[in-house]
């Protein structure tokens, strides 16, 4: 009977981290960035698609991404190295809601919890620099719940073009934002640690 009470007592308390599902993903594209040793500002990127729902314009969208970073970290950020996340932002919206009951407003507004990544991928003469911007993101869901999460954003820089400098485009940015079930596992994690207090009692009493 002890063993009983000790694996209930170890399932109620595994329950917080099964009740986080595997989340949800979303991909982005378009939107320029402006790049400066005072960290990146992307304007809006077109959210193309939000736990499977994907627009169906090849120029549409089902919401935008916007975000920030720090100051850069390093010799040269034409090389690889960090961006700091003090002063960061990461906001996903949908104007008009996701078709199909998806959220309208704010999906996710936050900033980035760790220093980010800046990573050289490649380089062509003729079309420049391509970067991959990556790290770990938290803040608040549509739902008013604490979410975290992780980007990766494929960023295609241009250098000395005679349109402007230091200013390039995201290729592709994908981003995964971890989500809690709903309160039912915390319902049945309540239930095991009252199975598990009577379990007990019982032992006690005998």
């Amino acid at each position: 009977m002890r063993r009983v009470v000790v694996i209930c007592s170890l399932l109620a308390l595994l329950l917080p981290v099964t009740a986080w599902a595997s989340g949800i993903d979303l991909t982005n594209f378009g939107g320029s960035i402006n790049i400066t040793t005072n960290g990146i500002v992307s304007s809006r990127s077109l959210l193309k698609s939000f736990d499977g729902i994907t627009s169906k314009s090849p120029n549409g969208a089902v919401g935008s991404v916007y975000f920030s970073t720090g100051v850069f970290q390093g010799s040269s950020f034409w090389s690889s190295g960090t961006f700091s996340n003090v002063g960061s932002s990461f906001l996903i919206t949908s104007k008009w809601g996701i078709p199909g009951g998806g959220p309208k407003g704010t999906i996710f507004s936050g900033t980035f919890l760790a220093p980010i990544t800046w990573t050289l991928d490649s380089f062509n003469g003729h079309e420049g620099y391509v970067f991959t911007l990556s790290g770990m993101i938290g803040g608040m869901d549509w739902k008013n719940d604490y979410v975290t999460g992780t980007t990766s954003q494929t960023i295609q820089l241009y250098k000395n073009q005679w349109y402007r400098d230091e200013s390039g485009e995201i290729l592709l940015g994908k981003t995964n934002l971890n989500t809690p079930e709903p309160g039912t596992l915390g319902l049945l994690g309540t239930g095991l640690v009252a199975v598990a207090g009577m379990l007990r009692r019982k032992l006690i009493r005998t």
